[in-house]
């Protein structure tokens, strides 16, 4: 049995984890060496990019900063968070506003420090990007459409650090990340119609808000048919090996999501939505695998 104090401290780092959200920066250090290994690096040995220290070192700067950057935008929408996301916020508020701070400032220290590893030039980008995740936080999140362009190309600055490391400029390269890139922005205007109660009474100015759910569904449904262009592209223009499973699949989803989008009234309506595109995300990252099953043991 734990005793008291034992179990106050689990419950604390329950918290901290939840206000962090530990899974997503898991799921984000996981994607991050499997495009190393699967399409930045894909031509080294595969200790060479494993155990690339520099690469570590950069990684570890990303989970921090985004840690980071989850502890403020958790500060900054306390109150907006208690009307959307009442369950989550009471267990996030087990941790002080001041203990929050303090471990987001040694967070983002820690992560300058990580970056210094590997060149002045890292600390640089590192210092820009924390430094993006605070602004947006504070200003450019209740703003429609920067808020949402914004948001989404801090989602993807992570994977940016990797490829300015290995200066990989294939073409697929940049037809993955366009791929990414409206996913994400469509996740997060469907967060906006999820949060539409919230937002409204925090005067927060999103999409949803002020030009109305019909237009945020035809811009949902604009950048769901956008999405078919880099998925023709990597289906019918470049080897992706078994990876076309995961494209076809979420073309199929993207036209259930659509489904559903328009007929979607309700709160929970928006939040099924918002796990299919969770769902198409999350499963892309280890659908990389599948680009070459066989690629880990040809490289050992």
């Amino acid at each position: 049995m734990l005793s008291r104090r034992q179990k106050h401290i689990f419950i604390k780092f329950f918290s901290m984890f939840s206000v962090v959200r530990g899974y997503n920066i898991l799921i984000i250090v996981i994607a991050q060496y499997l495009v190393s290994i699967y399409i930045m690096a894909h031509d080294r040995p595969l200790k060479q990019v494993l155990f690339d220290a520099n690469l570590f070192m950069l990684v570890l700067a990303s989970a921090a900063t985004i840690a980071g950057g989850y502890i403020i935008n958790n500060f900054y929408d306390s109150e907006k968070d208690l009307i959307n996301k009442p369950i989550k916020s009471r267990l996030d508020r087990l941790v002080s506003q001041n203990t929050k701070l303090s471990f987001y400032f040694v967070l983002n220290f820690s992560a300058v420090i990580m970056a210094s590893y590997v060149s002045f030039n890292a600390v640089v980008f590192f210092s820009i990007y924390i430094f993006a995740i605070w602004f947006y936080s504070h200003k450019l999140k209740k703003l429609p459409f920067v808020g949402n362009l914004t948001s989404a190309i801090l989602t993807i600055t992570p994977f940016f650090a990797i490829f300015l490391y290995y200066k990989n400029f294939e073409t697929v390269i940049f037809v993955h990340a366009i791929f990414l890139f409206l996913m994400i922005s469509m996740r997060e205007l469907t967060k906006d119609l999820e949060n539409m109660k919230g937002d409204l009474l925090q005067n927060y100015q999103t999409i949803p808000i002020v030009y109305g759910e019909k237009v945020s569904k035809n811009m949902l449904t604009l950048l769901t048919l956008l999405t078919l262009i880099p998925t023709y592209l990597l289906l019918y223009r470049f080897e992706i090996g078994y990876m076309y499973l995961y494209f076809y699949s979420s073309t199929v989803l993207l036209l259930v999501f659509l489904l559903v989008l328009w007929k979607s009234k309700a709160k929970i309506h928006y939040l099924i939505l918002h796990n299919i595109l969770k769902f198409i995300i999350v499963s892309g990252v280890f659908c990389i695998l599948l680009i070459n099953v066989g690629l880990v043991l040809n490289r050992i």
